[in-house]
């Protein structure tokens, strides 16, 4: 079976809710990382045989296709087709699963992975509402209300199971918060962003273009404190978990080229890495969120590795037990989990963030020089990925 290979990826800078990414039609945000990466890869746009885009709330503006739609306000022409997928929190990491396995395959030798979401325009849940006026309710229908006993699902219960489960009070969570805005301060004072931020610009409330870019991750609190992190109100009475704990709602998108060894040929390019494994897994869909657990046991078992072979862990930071939990579980060294800060600090735009975290992932590898990167995350309803990616 053929190879899957990296070569090129790109990500925007994180918008804040009503922040500097507000503005933008996500179809034409995610249009830009498109073509940034095509300029980086110096691909032939009509060689790409698809582009396969992640997008949770897939309403509004983010409605019709939208990896269709992005692929038409992009500079890639009209013969390229486009699709959007949605596994929730996992959608562009699965893009990436689903591009690596139609170039292992050999039905298709270059393909475009990316994600988008601009919680700004269609907030969190969007699509969830539509049909309740019509008497069917939400996503949860009455065969699963029985089998569940009528239990909602929610992510915020999923997160408060975890913290009870690993026995994680709110003090641990008020710390790995801090440090999440601490290495991403770090980061970003080193540059290490910087191969990776495709530089876009602030757009007024009517869409025209300003002379201001937009090159920080706007999530980043520059000025924390634990004794900051530590005041804010608790999501839940008798819980452990804050906004101040939780990823922050953003804006952004990001892409990435995946080709086989024909792929490599046509583009005369050396890839950045190769994808090593890949996972998916369902899981309790009530605690919902400790899918990366198994997720990263089946990965690792396939791929014959151990959790002590892994260089770097992106984990992704949707609520602050997640990781740890994660760490505890599979007895993992927090000096390699996201080490230049997580969706608490930078932001977590939904249906971008599995492609912006294989950005970043592949980055600081390269910066650290390191061989292999986990990348896992939990997933609405009880799913997880996880990839394992070998840098070249």
């Amino acid at each position: 079976m053929a190879e899957a290979y990296i070569v090129a990826a790109a990500r925007t800078a994180g918008g804040r809710r009503g922040g500097r990414l507000s503005n933008w039609h996500p179809v034409d945000l995610a249009a830009e990382v498109i073509n940034a990466v095509v300029d980086r890869s110096g691909v032939d746009p009509a060689a790409i045989d698809d582009v396969i885009m992640g997008c949770v709330d897939q309403a509004g503006a983010q409605a019709g296709n939208i990896g269709r739609m992005a692929v038409l306000a992009s500079k890639l022409p009209e013969s390229v087709p486009g699709v959007a997928i949605d596994r929730q929190c996992g959608s562009s990491q699965q893009a990436v699963h689903f591009a690596a396995q139609a170039v292992m395959s050999g039905t298709m030798d270059i393909v475009m992975a990316a994600g988008v979401e601009v919680m700004s325009l269609v907030p969190i849940g969007a699509s969830a509402k539509i049909g309740k006026d019509a008497g069917m309710g939400y996503f949860q229908s009455p065969n699963i209300n029985r089998k569940y006993n009528n239990f909602f699902f929610s992510q915020f219960a999923g997160a408060e199971l975890m913290a009870k489960k690993y026995e994680l009070s709110k003090d641990d969570l008020d710390r790995f918060a801090l440090e999440s805005h601490q290495r991403a301060i770090a980061a970003t004072k080193a540059g290490a962003f910087k191969d990776e931020i495709v530089p876009v610009q602030v757009r007024t409330a009517d869409g025209k273009a300003t002379d201001e870019m937009h090159t920080v991750d706007e999530g980043i609190r520059f000025d924390a404190t634990l004794a900051g992190i530590q005041g804010v109100k608790l999501l839940q009475e008798g819980g452990c978990i804050t906004a101040a704990t939780a990823s922050q709602i953003c804006d952004g998108a990001a892409a990435i080229l995946v080709v086989n060894e024909r792929g490599l040929k046509t583009l005369g390019v050396e890839p950045l890495a190769r994808i090593h494994q890949m996972s998916v897994i369902g899981s309790d869909p009530v605690m919902m969120l400790a899918g990366p657990i198994p997720a990263t046991e089946l990965a690792l078992k396939k791929a014959g590795m151990k959790i002590d072979d892994i260089d770097l862990y992106e984990v992704n930071e949707a609520f602050a037990p997640v990781p740890l939990g994660w760490m505890k579980a599979v007895h993992a060294d927090p000096a390699r989990l996201n080490v230049h800060g997580g969706a608490i600090a930078l932001g977590h735009p939904l249906g971008c963030t599995g492609a912006k975290l294989m950005t970043t992932l592949i980055n600081a590898l390269k910066q650290q020089g390191k061989r292999y990167g986990l990348q896992t995350m939990c997933e609405g309803g009880g799913t997880a990925n996880a990839t394992i990616i070998e840098r070249l």
